[in-house]
């Protein structure tokens, strides 16, 4: 009798739980492969020091930082015209927005995190740091991912639109609101 009451007062409490709850939102992930692949079309990156020297930076493996919301590459940075500099490794993030025109989710804003350069004279160093912020805002706004029809038409016949992207750990979701008025 005594388990009936329990297991009876665990079912109420469930069914409270749940009605307290806001109703689910559609959804929608995109892959961790699919954002490499888009970020990594954007490299390598060729940039010119000071007539002697060329920088080649190239994109080796996808960051997903979901404790800041953002998503990036570690980077491999190659120094062309110094004898015996190995290569340097760098992170990379962006911020990410929906774009309502065009439905792609865009990368912005980057941002380096860190340098690790063994090896590297102060000198040489200096000037990286000095140009690599530079190299990173050349690449700009880009687009990491375009909604097909198939993937909005759901969500659009409930007046949904995407509204909110949470990097997670395997990838980006992609949560969908009510429609914004224009």
């Amino acid at each position: 009798m005594r388990r009936r009451q329990i297991v009876a007062a665990l079912a109420l409490c469930a069914t409270a739980c749940a009605a307290q709850q806001p109703p689910a939102r559609p959804r929608h992930k995109i892959s961790a492969g699919e954002l490499y692949e888009a970020l990594s079309s954007r490299f390598p990156v060729r940039r010119g020091l000071a007539g002697m020297l060329a920088l080649e930076i190239s994109a080796t493996q996808l960051l997903l930082r979901p404790d800041r919301n953002q998503l990036g590459a570690a980077l491999l940075a190659e120094l062309r015209g110094v004898r015996q500099l190995q290569a340097g490794e760098m992170d990379l993030v962006f911020s990410l927005r929906y774009e309502p025109s065009d439905q792609t989710v865009r990368a912005r804003n980057p941002e380096i995190l860190d340098v690790r350069w063994p090896g590297a004279p102060p000198e040489v160093l200096r000037a990286l740091q000095g140009m690599l912020p530079r190299v990173a805002q050349d690449l700009g706004e880009f687009v990491l991912h375009r909604f097909t029809p198939r993937e909005l038409a759901l969500p659009q016949t409930m007046g949904f639109e995407p509204q909110e992207l949470t990097v997670v750990e395997d990838g980006l979701l992609v949560f969908f609101g009510p429609k914004r008025s224009p």
